[in-house]
C-alpha cells in the first residue's frame, strides 16, 4: 500500500555522498536514517526514477535549485531528491546539476525506502530494474502533508512550482 496524506514516514536509510568532513559525517557515502533527517523539520521530497535520465536532469532537480529560494521563504528546512542510486552516482549528479546547498541528493541503492514508501516502479522490462515512481512531497515532523504522485510518463503534479502552489 502506498503512503498516503497522513501517514508518518516510514523507518529506513538513505545514503549520501558527503564531500567535505563535518562533525559527524565522513568524506564519502553516510548512511542516514530518515526519522532523524525529517524530525522537526518541513521538508519537501521529491524522487525520481534515475538519476542522469533526461527528464530528471532537464527539468525536475533544475526547477527546485531554482526555486530553492521560494522553498526557504515558504518555511521549508530542506529539499531532498531522492532515486534508486547508490551514493556515488547521486554524488556525481549532484556535481553536475549544481545542487549543493540547495537539494540534497539521496540515494536509496536497493529501493528499499522506496518499497517501504510503497512508490515502486517496475522498470525491468526496459533493463533499469526497480526504480522510484516520479512523486514529490511536503513532510511536516515525520509526517505527510501533501503527496503528488505522477501518471507512468508524465511530469505534471511533482514539479517544484506544482509544489510551491501547495505550500
Amino acid at each position: 500500500m502506498a503512503i498516503k496524506v497522513g501517514d508518518k514516514l516510514p523507518d529506513g536509510t538513505l545514503t549520501e555522498m558527503i564531500e567535505t568532513e563535518t562533525a559527524g559525517c565522513t568524506i564519502g557515502p553516510n548512511a542516514f536514517q530518515v526519522s532523524d533527517l525529517a524530525k522537526g523539520k518541513r521538508v519537501v521530497i521529491f524522487a525520481v526514477p534515475g538519476a542522469f535520465t533526461p527528464t530528471c536532469s532537464a527539468k525536475h532537480v533544475p526547477g527546485y535549485t531554482a526555486n530553492y529560494d521560494k522553498f526557504k521563504a515558504k518555511k521549508v528546512d530542506e529539499i531532498w531528491c531522492l532515486a534508486v542510486n547508490d551514493a556515488f552516482v547521486m554524488g556525481a549528479w549532484a556535481k553536475d546539476q549544481k545542487s549543493a546547498g540547495k537539494v540534497r541528493m539521496l540515494a536509496d541503492g536497493s529501493a528499499a525506502y522506496t518499497k517501504a514508501l510503497g512508490l515502486e516502479l517496475d522498470l525491468v522490462g526496459r533493463g533499469m530494474g526497480v526504480r522510484s515512481q516520479r512523486y514529490a512531497m511536503l513532510v511536516e515532523d515525520r509526517v505527510v502533508k501533501a503527496l503528488n504522485v505522477e501518471a507512468p510518463g508524465k511530469f505534471e503534479v511533482s514539479d517544484a512550482e506544482s509544489m510551491l502552489k501547495l505550500l
